[in-house]
């Protein structure tokens, strides 16, 4: 079992950063895929970009390309969501996800999920 904690959420002004974590306890990521997904009210939890367990490998949301880097650090059990050049549209819930499957983009291709942290962006 894998417990996931995101941290890291808030309110900034449009052109502005966050960096969102994802802590895992219980057993440790080695081995899994963490992915951020994001749901804003009234609309489906959205595919924002994934990393494989070793860092080497990242997939992205086209909305996410250019603006977002994920990245991980095993020896902390953590991974990051750095988000830049935020805009009104990336206002949602959160969430991280941790996965065995390759670099799934599906919401059924993870099998732990953290509880969100909100992300509110003002124009």
């Amino acid at each position: 079992q894998v417990q996931l904690v995101e941290s890291g959420g808030g309110l900034v002004q449009a052109g502005g950063s966050l960096r969102l974590s994802c802590a895992a306890s219980g057993r440790t990521f080695s081995g899994y895929a963490v992915g951020w997904f994001r749901q804003a009210p009234g609309k489906e939890r959205e595919f924002v970009g994934t990393i494989s367990w070793s860092g080497g490998s990242t997939t992205y949301a086209d909305s996410a390309k250019g603006r977002f880097t994920i990245s991980r650090d095993n020896a902390k059990n953590t991974v990051y969501l750095q988000m830049n050049s935020l805009k009104p549209e990336d206002t949602a819930v959160y969430y991280c996800a941790a996965a065995r499957a390759v670099l799934p983009t599906s919401p059924t291709g993870y099998d732990y999920w953290g509880q969100g942290t909100q992300v509110t962006v003002s124009s």
